[in-house]
């Protein structure tokens, strides 16, 4: 049985991919919640969330391109920080994007199905594991179908938000209602829309010509990313404003209604379905690819490191993922599952860009700003998500001490 994955994704699937992880469910999960934070701060704490990702990204590729391997920041960490750093990456990234696949199942439901959300969320789960299954090829496939469903309904948003009679770019100004913290809050908050840029080089393995593909596609996802947020914030801010905003719970939907649209909301419920499901897809397969990685090294099961005869895909890590996913989509709830899953993620990438201040001294720059803007946004979260994300750390740090130093434990 062959343990090497294979390289089949270009430069477009892989951008397809890291749009599929971010563009949609980020901005119809966090919107609202990043409006209570922030008031009509909103848009400045979405271009500091954008700068903050641009750093980790562009880290993030020239880690990916040294070290084209399942498993991101886990083996870059390892590679350039030590066995400790890396396994603390790899263990931020599953348990904090395990949330993340938890809150877009569950967003799929709240749109889909708001009655039977969870269950609806689960039935997603099943479905999208065995797409994986399949091939990553087959999911670079769907994931284009659905990526073009998700613009074209985002584009129709903004269209008919910007062209209302109801529109007032006087609530685009930043307020009194804005303060510092609100804006850091919000920031942390909306970087759970952006985590999906580095999605590529997670599955670095499967990358045709990784040191020069890579470095493309993760900056051009990224960039359209944050095109396509700034115009859905800024037509959703102006027919809403920020007090409208934070009080919504299907924000996109309740935009399109008060331009006089509501014919256009059931298409957004559809929308925001298919986008979550895109980025569940793209979730799926990178926490898969990083207990891969994780296995392999011995820091989980080995059993969970084997690779489809046929497939060529993590087969067990990928059932292991989606069964523990299923279990939490059932039973978590949304909006702590974001500000988890942003702490988690901001810890992965805070060992990213101490891993890339190594490179060299032009990487520096953009590695300083990284580390420092993410463990700024990561304690700026809500107190029970950095009290969870914390806790969740140590007991990381403690398995880990547990299986160093136990007799008989090799180095």
């Amino acid at each position: 049985m062959t343990q090497e994955l294979r390289r089949s994704l270009g430069v477009f699937d892989a951008v397809v991919i890291g749009l599929g992880s971010m563009v949609g469910a980020g901005i119809f999960a966090a919107l609202g919640p990043a409006a209570r934070a922030a008031g009509s701060g909103l848009l400045p704490g979405l271009a500091l969330a954008a700068v903050v990702a641009y750093c980790n990204a562009m880290s993030s590729a020239r880690l990916a391109a040294l070290y084209p391997a399942s498993g991101g920041t886990y083996v870059y960490g390892r590679e350039r920080l030590g066995a400790f750093w890396g396994y603390l990456a790899g263990w931020a990234f599953i348990v904090g994007k395990t949330a993340s696949c938890a809150a877009m199942a569950l967003t799929v439901g709240a749109y889909a199905w708001p009655d039977q959300a969870h269950a609806v969320a689960v039935a997603a789960v099943v479905s999208l594991t065995a797409v994986n299954y399949g091939g990553v090829q087959k999911s670079a496939w769907l994931t284009r179908a659905i990526v073009a469903v998700v613009l074209a309904v985002l584009a129709a948003v903004v269209a008919v938000s910007l062209g209302s009679g109801t529109t007032d770019f006087g609530r685009l100004d930043v307020g009194v209602d804005a303060s510092v913290g609100g804006v850091l809050q919000a920031a942390g908050l909306l970087f759970f829309a952006f985590a999906g840029y580095a999605r590529i080089a997670t599955l670095g393995e499967e990358v045709r010509d990784p040191a020069r593909t890579i470095p493309r596609a993760v900056p051009l996802a990224l960039g359209i990313t944050l095109v396509v947020y700034a115009c859905i914030a800024v037509s959703v801010l102006s027919v809403l404003g920020a007090s409208g905003l934070g009080q919504a719970t299907a924000p996109l939907a309740d935009a399109v209604r008060a331009a006089d649209a509501a014919w256009l909301a059931p298409v957004v419920r559809v929308g925001a379905s298919v986008a979550a499901l895109g980025s569940l897809l793209a979730l799926i397969l990178g926490v898969s690819r990083t207990t891969l990685a994780m296995a392999r090294d011995g820091h989980l099961p080995g059993a969970l490191a084997a690779v489809h005869p046929r497939f060529q895909v993590p087969h067990r890590a990928e059932l292991a993922v989606g069964m523990v996913v299923a279990v939490v989509a059932a039973t978590a709830d949304l909006r702590g599952a974001i500000g988890f899953s942003s702490f988690g993620v901001l810890v992965y990438y805070t060992i990213a860009n101490a891993s890339a201040w190594t490179l060299s001294s032009r990487s520096r720059a953009l590695a300083s700003c990284g580390l420092v803007g993410c463990l700024v946004l990561a304690f700026a979260l809500p107190l029970s998500s950095v009290v969870a994300g914390a806790g969740v750390l140590v007991v990381g740090a403690g398995l880990y001490g547990a299986r160093r130093f136990r007799p008989g434990a090799g180095t």
